[in-house]
């Protein structure tokens, strides 16, 4: 069973791209998340902050695209973002340090 996630692309005000994920992130969703990021041309803004949860597929999932994103992060996401080291390979908003 596939659980629930909501993916929705828009544009932000200074143009860059923008997809907000809602739900959970896990292996029996990170196809349709991969696809979102992959169909989207240049630079990818990613709003995780309505992610509830993340596990390592999904991680491995956002490590791929690392060169063309950032992130959004949540209280909740923040540790997992530092620990795994995703932070240090692209920008994430929200770590709480003056950088983020």
């Amino acid at each position: 069973m596939t659980t629930p996630l909501t993916l929705t692309p828009s544009r932000r005000p200074d143009g860059a791209t923008l997809l907000t994920v809602v739900g959970e992130i896990d292996m029996s969703n990170t196809d349709s998340l991969a696809t979102a990021i992959e169909t989207t041309d240049g630079p990818l803004v990613i709003d995780l902050t309505a992610v509830d949860y993340l596990d390592s597929a999904g991680l491995s999932v956002l490590f791929t695209h690392t060169d063309r994103i950032e992130l959004i992060a949540s209280p909740l996401l923040a540790p997992i973002l530092s620990i795994s080291g995703l932070a240090d390979l692209t920008t994430v908003h929200g770590l709480g340090t003056p950088e983020g």
